[in-house]
């Protein structure tokens, strides 16, 4: 099992609290651990533009996907969620940039749990489930997720959301039991995930203090 990080400052929760939330964070890291798009090679747009005076082609332009454009797998009532945070790069290498966009359901008290999903270009078939308006970023045009690197259904929320080269970086943040408030997580862990080897890999950094 995956130890957590230390319980922030205002709040001191009892060592049994500490189980439940280790158990969760140790399956995201287990889940996010194999994850893999199923088509991590997106196409997109192929429009070409030629050099001035060359007449050759020159590379694509190639657009990021729009974080707003996505349909998430997350039930806001009759709302969308709410994009918090994102970021565009290029995270395996295919010459196509991906956006990580950071989720959640939209609330004027406390912090609803958010999500973290890698979208990438819709695939431009336009049939089977995408066409009937279901799936994965489902809907002709709209970008497609391809990787989820945090559930909403965890019950998490995350702060330091960053991209740094293809290395996306957070703080994870929950809660040693139901009794905390929502708006005032616990317990957090610094993770971090990578394209490697075909895949997207979790690392959990060291706890503090811990050898």
């Amino acid at each position: 099992m995956l130890p957590l990080g230390p319980d922030l400052p205002h709040t001191h929760p009892r060592p049994v609290h500490w189980l439940a939330t280790a158990a969760a964070l140790a399956a995201v890291v287990a889940g996010a651990a194999v994850l893999q798009p199923s088509d991590a090679k997106a196409t997109t747009d192929t429009t070409t533009a030629s050099a001035p005076g060359s007449g050759a082609p020159r590379a694509p332009i190639v657009k990021a996907p729009d974080p707003t454009a996505a349909d998430y797998p997350v039930d806001c009532g009759s709302q969308k969620p709410d994009v918090t945070d994102r970021a565009s790069g290029d995270l395996d290498g295919d010459g196509r940039p991906e956006t990580v966009a950071v989720v959640r359901c939209h609330s004027e008290t406390g912090t609803p749990p958010s999500g973290i999903y890698v979208l990438a270009q819709p695939d431009g078939k336009g049939s089977g489930e995408e066409a009937a308006g279901k799936g994965s970023g489902a809907g002709p045009g709209r970008p497609r997720i391809v990787a989820t690197f945090l559930d909403p259904r965890e019950g998490m929320s995350i702060k330091d959301f960053a991209l740094r080269g293809t290395k996306i970086s957070a703080t994870l943040l929950g809660y040693s039991s139901e009794q905390v408030p929502r708006c005032c997580p616990d317990l957090q862990r610094k993770v971090n995930w990578q394209w490697k080897d075909g895949k997207f890999v979790l690392k959990a950094l060291p706890v503090a203090g811990s050898v």
